[in-house]
């Protein structure tokens, strides 16, 4: 019987001692390190805006990096980050054709029959009309906002009044207007340093390189390497003042993004008696230089520079995604020598190579000055390509297929929410390491991926 009743004590002793020394399970306060994140801003285009599916819309802003980057940083003594919200998930976007309307809705997945009578589940926007796109241009001037990116602003634009102008002067660019301290006199630099932040996160150039990709290398021109530097240079001269710290990023390489990689150069798929009735075609018209076979070819463009002024493109060249498929499809562009693809469609292996060597130079002007000024640098180029190729987070693969990867939004261009907050992880992680800040990564159940019908 003793020995039951001392093997209870022991017992119950046991799991008493096992009680009382339970490991305290509370996660550790975040803490900001050499950092201080009472004021962040973000300066920037696109990405920094958190415009996707080709347009500015509150879920979006809402979801933004600067805006996921806050919600870590207020757990390390930020406060709250005040962004332009446009007003409702409809939005406002600047339509790649503007011949077709100047402002567009956000696109979304809805059924369409094509050309050949095929139903299928395709990206969708409306056209927006000045009268509907009114609500959208009407600003809240005046106010501090802390998100200062605004879409398809080039650097050197963050510098130029003018860039605040209301849309009805003339400004193709709508996006500043709505929240700039004193529209038509103030600038997003000035609004940026008179904000006096104590840290800022900055992404600038992405515009001035793509805007030019965007529209297959033609009209506006990328910035010079010089001109570049100089407007970086001054940026962060004045963000740094009275010790503010900061992030910024490298660009990546345009073959990360759907939007240049999802029609193949050649895409063109003829049978062997279409292939040699387009032969046929090509050689009475005296053009010798272009062949068909049954399968895949390569489509055809003009180019005065070959003699015969047309040719096939090249593995090294690219078709954008904005290209009109029904055309592609059922109306001979691209394979008959009236029809050749619009060069507003292609990148030609000259125009790749002015992006590539811009976004080369673009990127080491970047890293140099980030050295220079003591920011924080994210190497968005090396984690582009980590996407491109497939990657994991958690339990979940992204890759940057069209629609199916869960990393772009349906504009094929601008990640969708889950690939922001995959973004902002990459600027957490440089912070912390640089900083010596022990910020959480970004934790987003709300955020949506491709949202289907």
């Amino acid at each position: 019987m003793h020995r039951k009743h001392y093997g209870l004590i022991l017992f119950f002793g046991t799991c008493s001692l096992l009680i009382s020394c339970s490991p305290d399970l509370k996660a550790p306060q975040p803490l900001a390190g050499k950092a201080n994140f009472s004021r962040s801003i973000a300066i920037g285009g696109d990405f920094l805006a958190g415009y996707q599916d080709g347009a500015l819309y509150m879920d979006g802003q809402n979801r933004s990096i600067p805006a996921l980057l806050a919600r870590v940083f207020q757990s390390a003594g930020g406060k709250t980050f005040r962004q332009a919200l446009m007003p409702d998930n409809q939005g406002l976007g600047l339509n790649l054709k503007p011949w077709e309307s100047s402002y567009v809705s956000a696109t979304y997945l809805g059924p369409i029959i094509d050309c050949r009578g095929l139903s299928s589940l395709q990206p969708l926007h409306n056209a927006l009309p000045p009268s509907e796109a009114r609500p959208y241009l009407d600003g809240t001037s005046g106010n501090a906002m802390q998100n200062l990116s605004v879409p398809f602003a080039q650097v050197g634009q963050l510098f130029d009044p003018s860039l605040g102008l209301d849309a009805s002067t003339g400004n193709k660019n709508p996006y500043y207007n709505r929240f700039a301290g004193n529209p038509g006199t103030s600038t997003v630099y000035s609004d940026a340093v008179n904000q006096h932040a104590s840290f800022f996160t900055l992404w600038v150039g992405m515009e001035d390189i793509f805007n030019y990709a965007q529209n297959g290398g033609m009209n506006p021109v990328i910035a010079s390497g010089s001109s570049f530097g100089a407007y970086l240079d001054t940026l962060l001269t004045g963000l740094c003042a009275n010790g503010a710290k900061g992030v910024m990023a490298t660009l990546p390489d345009f073959r990360s993004f759907p939007f240049y990689t999802l029609i193949p150069y050649n895409g063109a798929i003829l049978t062997q008696t279409k292939a040699d009735s387009l032969n046929l075609v090509f050689s009475n018209a005296g053009i010798n230089n272009i062949h068909f076979t049954a399968g895949s070819n390569a489509f055809v463009i003009a180019d005065p520079a070959v003699p015969s002024h047309y040719r096939q493109l090249t593995s090294a060249e690219f078709v954008l995604m904005d290209c009109p498929s029904d055309s592609l499809k059922c109306q001979g562009m691209g394979v008959l020598p009236t029809l050749p693809l619009p060069d507003r469609y292609v990148l030609t292996s000259s125009e790749v190579a002015n992006i590539d060597g811009s976004i080369i130079t673009y990127n080491n002007i970047i890293i140099q000055k980030a050295a220079q000024y003591g920011v924080a640098l994210v190497d968005m180029h090396a984690y582009f390509n980590t996407v491109n190729s497939g990657m994991k987070w958690d339990g979940v693969n992204y890759n940057s297929q069209f629609i199916t990867g869960g990393f772009y939004s349906l504009d094929g261009y601008h990640p969708n929410q889950k690939g922001y907050a995959l973004l902002a992880n990459e600027f957490v992680k440089v912070i912390n390491r640089i900083y010596g800040s022990s910020l959480p990564t970004v934790n987003c159940p709300d955020c949506n991926g491709v949202l289907f019908p």
